[in-house]
């Protein structure tokens, strides 16, 4: 299987990485050179080729993967002339891997079909580190035959790979992991700060969580981070803002209140105003450390967990 891998950020460059190092047949494509270096500093001379341009990568590609930042990138990136689904030919397969709104995956989904296309979407979820090593989770949504059709690459990617039903769904359940995500950091961050102001070593508190009640995927990685004072979570503020916003998008639409959903997009709005899109997205809670006048800091705890 040939595939062609658009979208080299963070998590993207990882995931194709994954791909290159499993013998995959691969081409790679990204708008920013600088992105296309990182990756090619992380593949070691792996045989992958370099495409100009979204319509070049698809040519002879079985699939592409699409991982992009935003419904207006992958718009760009697959539509119109010089798009993916211009290069790639009938009868094989575009799959998005990015977090997307389920309505514009449904929408592209359509204009791929329109060419003889099928579509499949694959979000991964569990943190940028674990997609280093193979063993993010990826949620997979569309018709089974496609899901099998591509499973080894996904695997290759990351695991567990779930099926979680039909196109679209798989959008939802990655909006749900990463409200819940904000809302354990941020509820992190002030557990934190009540041990600090109540006198509790911050290393004996951060065990303290983990081996408790309280405990969350979320508390043992990213609070490593603030404790650190480093934040790096290789996920920014800008792509919190998305996801969150996507969630009560959803809500709405589906008529869900999501009253904690809402108070932590906002936050995330708050921190991406004060720190900037492309800060961390654990600096929200940098919010709270600047309101009490205190900093979360605690010796021991690494500066990445990449």
């Amino acid at each position: 299987m040939r595939y062609a891998f658009i979208g080299l950020g963070n998590l993207g460059r990882r995931l194709a990485r994954n791909l290159a190092l499993a013998n995959f047949s691969l081409t790679v494509h990204d708008l920013d050179p600088a992105a296309v270096n990182a990756f090619r500093a992380r593949t070691g001379g792996l045989p992958v080729r370099v495409a100009d341009s979204a319509v070049e990568a698809a040519r002879g590609a079985d699939a592409v993967i699409t991982c992009l930042p935003s419904p207006a990138a992958a718009r760009a990136t697959l539509e119109g002339g010089q798009g993916a689904l211009a290069g790639l030919p009938p009868g094989n397969t575009w799959i998005e891997m990015g977090t997307n709104d389920p309505a514009e995956i449904l929408r592209l989904a359509a204009e791929a079909a329109g060419r003889g296309i099928g579509a499949l979407e694959a979000p991964v979820t569990g943190g940028v580190h674990l997609a280093s090593t193979g063993e993010i989770t990826v949620l997979a949504g569309g018709p089974e035959d496609l899901v099998s059709r591509h499973r080894p690459a996904l695997e290759a990617m990351g695991r567990p790979v779930i099926h979680v039903g039909a196109l679209g769904h798989a959008s939802v359940m990655k909006v749900i992991t990463n409200m819940l995500a904000f809302l354990h950091l941020l509820g992190a961050g002030e557990a934190l700060m009540l041990a600090s102001r109540g006198g509790i070593d911050l290393r004996v508190a951060y065990d303290a969580i983990r081996h408790s009640s309280g405990a969350s995927f979320v508390h043992e990685t990213e609070s490593q981070v603030i404790l650190s004072g480093s934040y790096d979570i290789g996920f920014t503020l800008d792509l919190a803002c998305k996801d969150a916003g996507f969630a009560v998008e959803i809500g709405d639409r589906l008529g869900v209140p999501l009253r904690l959903g809402t108070l932590v997009a906002e936050i995330m709005r708050e921190g991406r105003e004060r720190y900037g899109g492309d800060a961390w997205s654990p600096l929200a809670v940098r919010l709270l450390e600047e309101a009490v006048g205190e900093d979360l800091r605690a010796d021991g705890f690494p500066e990445s967990l990449d």
